[in-house]
């Protein structure tokens, strides 16, 4: 695997840089005997750098993300994500749903560059690339780390995922959103129970994930719904998308933003095999409707939109509100005045 060419693209907090992200004599290759993780081998890595500058040509609304893993064992059969195995010359298809990098480093790089004079406190988002809370994570627990690294430094951060060991976490997320903007979204396309066991095989079911929405609700911390992905032909049907978002305004979600399925190179290919193999009749349709790249043509995407928004606003379910300022709190010194709040600046 090319572990020592994979370099840093942008550097640290954005300086050009032509350093390998971990070296090879820092990976460790294990494999774990127990039945949730049959058939999975771990990379630990100690990391070089773990604040990532997205892309500028990215549609992404953020400009910086922390990933602590590489691969995902939920296996969704549609992930984006897939082609970012290649770069480790690791197979994009069943290599990403079992090979996973763990950067076991994660917590105390990400506190020590939080720390830098260079870093001006941007907003953070995490499980935009691969889930941080996909079963590695019940075994390398470096979330809990990560999300006290931000707590301490009031760092806004945000959250998408899939997985249920969030609420292991949550009351360190209830003292982050004491000082610091918190957002957390979880992912449901559907509430389709045979459709979920096909193509997101490793994850929790999506009532499952509701009750995440749920319980963060009762604690007072708000959730939106990242309905994605819309499945063309699959999932796009007008009673699909009324149960999904009748399921999301009952949980309490505070937001549902609806995401059409895109087939990126890497993920196109693992999908469209798949598509072959369990609805081959769907597969002229999708080489029209994707015909122009990966995203789905403006006027489908329009239309689901559309669709969702309306059903949204027939269940109650309003658009995410700006958050609340927060400040950070004071710190205890011993013999001397406590030091005057800091008003968080938000970038």
């Amino acid at each position: 695997m090319r572990w020592e060419n994979l370099t840093v693209d942008s550097g640290e907090h954005g300086r050009a840089e032509d350093a390998a992200l971990f070296g090879a004599d820092a990976v460790v290759r294990r494999t774990i005997e127990s039945p949730e993780f049959r058939g999975i081998t771990f990379h630990e890595i100690r990391a070089r750098s773990i604040i990532n500058r997205v892309p500028g040509a990215s549609r992404m609304p953020f400009e910086w993300t922390v990933n602590p893993y590489r691969g995902c064992s939920h296996a969704c059969v549609y992930c984006f994500a897939r082609k970012t195995h290649s770069y480790l010359d690791l197979d994009t298809g069943i290599g990403f749903d079992t090979q996973i990098v763990v950067k076991v480093n994660a917590p105390e790089l990400l506190r020590h560059q939080l720390a830098s004079p260079r870093w001006q406190g941007e907003h953070i988002a995490m499980g935009t690339n691969v889930d941080c809370y996909q079963r590695a994570e019940g075994r390398y627990r470096l979330m809990p780390g990560i999300i006290g690294a931000l707590r301490d430094r009031a760092n806004p951060f945000s959250i998408l995922t899939k997985g249920t060991l969030i609420l292991r976490d949550l009351e360190l997320l209830k003292q982050a959103a004491e000082v610091t903007d918190v957002g957390i979204s979880v992912s449901v396309g559907f509430v389709d129970g045979e459709l979920w066991r096909t193509v997101e095989p490793g994850t929790p079911a999506p009532q499952r994930r509701l009750e995440v929405v749920r319980t963060l609700a009762g604690h007072g911390i708000g959730c939106g719904v990242l309905m994605a992905p819309v499945i063309p032909f699959l999932g796009d049907r007008p009673e699909q998308l009324r149960a999904t978002v009748r399921a999301i305004a009952e949980a309490g979600a505070t937001s549902v933003t609806p995401l059409t399925l895109h087939l990126r190179p890497g993920a196109r290919e693992w999908f469209m095999t798949w598509l072959r193999q369990h609805h081959a009749y769907l597969v002229p349709r999708y080489e029209r409707l994707y015909a122009a790249g990966a995203y789905a043509p403006k006027w489908y995407q329009r239309r689901i939109t559309r669709q969702v928004h309306e059903l949204a606003q027939e269940y109650g379910i309003g658009p995410a509100g700006p958050g609340l300022p927060r400040r950070v709190r004071p710190a205890q010194a011993t013999g001397t005045p406590e030091s005057e709040p800091t008003q968080l600046s938000l970038i």
